[in-house]
């Protein structure tokens, strides 16, 4: 009887200063997984300061506290989706919350814009004028189990140059690719649009042989965790963010335009597209 009267002027005690009953109930506590995959070349402390404060601004669109977890290893991004580890997935390697979406009941949230693509690079003397010229070539490509290294290889495959008959280097970061094709160690090189790598290329004033077609990049991925209605207001605060001047931060600093919120078949596609 005591502890019910203690209670009730704890209550009437945070009523009378104004203070909502829906605050003093405990937050949903939410990870969000980040991974770059091997176009970031980012650490856990740069992608906490990176990602976080898009990780609030979901947090508060649901009542939530959502708190950003990097991944850098490929095989933990897929082991802690299929354990349903992670509440919410955002992933520059399309292909993983796309694999969330149709093995492990991840649903669709948003993607990031522009769209990202697979450039291949060739050196500015190189005599190769066009990706026909590839054949027999020296290739480097990020890991083979990289995302970038099956987008690249699905583009040429559709080129008709099938890379399993050609000579191909891998490498463990992209950074590592317009140096092997600077130094003539190999011929042509596979990046990532959206990389540190192809900004530097640009910049430098090289050769882009090809631009690939574009497809969904960076996309979030909500686990089963997350009801419909949270997802609905996950999407309501992404497309927002571009209108005001903290949200254009937030943008800025993640390096993308805005978030998209209707290319969940774009996505479902992918797969099929990339072979896996």
């Amino acid at each position: 009887m005591f502890k019910r009267y203690t209670l009730g002027l704890m209550l009437v005690a945070l009523f009378a200063l104004g203070v909502n009953a829906a605050e003093v109930v405990k937050k949903q506590q939410l990870t969000l997984a980040v991974s770059e995959g091997t176009s970031g070349g980012i650490n856990a402390e740069a992608a906490y300061a990176k990602y976080q404060p898009l990780a609030d601004v979901l947090g508060s669109a649901i009542n939530a506290e959502v708190k950003v977890v990097f991944v850098r290893e490929f095989d933990r991004l897929a082991n802690g989706m299929k354990e349903n580890q992670f509440d919410l997935v955002l992933a520059r390697p399309s292909d993983y919350p796309a694999r969330g979406m149709r093995d492990h009941q991840y649903r669709f949230v948003a993607s990031a814009s522009p769209d990202g693509q697979c450039v291949l690079i060739v050196h500015k003397d190189s005599p190769i004028k066009k990706v026909e010229d590839l054949k027999g070539k020296n290739f480097v490509f990020p890991e083979e189990s990289a995302y970038m290294t099956h987008f690249c290889r699905a583009e040429l495959r559709d080129k008709g140059i099938l890379i399993e008959g050609e000579r191909v280097f891998y490498v463990r970061e992209q950074g590592a690719i317009p140096f092997a094709v600077e130094t003539r160690i190999s011929d042509v090189g596979g990046i990532a649009s959206y990389s540190g790598a192809y900004k530097q290329w640009l910049k430098s004033g090289n050769r882009v042989l090809h631009t690939s077609r574009p497809q969904p990049y960076m996309p979030l991925v909500a686990s089963r965790n997350l009801s419909v209605e949270q997802v609905d207001k996950l999407r309501g605060a992404l497309t927002d963010l571009g209108s005001t001047g903290p949200g254009k931060q937030i943008l800025q600093r993640i390096g993308i335009n805005g978030f998209v919120v209707t290319e969940e078949v774009r996505l479902r596609k992918l797969l099929e597209w990339l072979g896996a």
